[in-house]
């Protein structure tokens, strides 16, 4: 970002910090529906004794928790001009 300057520089700098701030929130909300989702899961198995459910559950929230932090990490490359993927 040092290179730019005028208009391109001030364009930049704002979409970097809006795409930090995306993909900050964006990495968030997948933080929590993981742990939500392990939270309920470690809830269904311990109360019910269904493993498969809780398990299953815990297993779901995990993998939106990751592919989501993936496109928060690509919203954040994306927004300071690198390749997102």
């Amino acid at each position: 970002m040092a290179d730019n300057q005028g208009a391109t520089g001030a364009i930049t700098t704002v979409t970097g910090t809006l795409g930090a701030v995306v993909g900050g929130a964006t990495r968030t909300v997948g933080g929590v529906t993981g742990a939500a989702g392990r939270g309920v899961g470690d809830t269904i198995n311990n109360a019910t004794g269904t493993k498969p459910v809780g398990t299953g559950l815990q297993a779901l929230t995990d993998g939106v928790e990751g592919a989501v932090g993936s496109v928060a990490k690509g919203v954040e490359k994306a927004s300071l001009g690198r390749k997102a993927w």
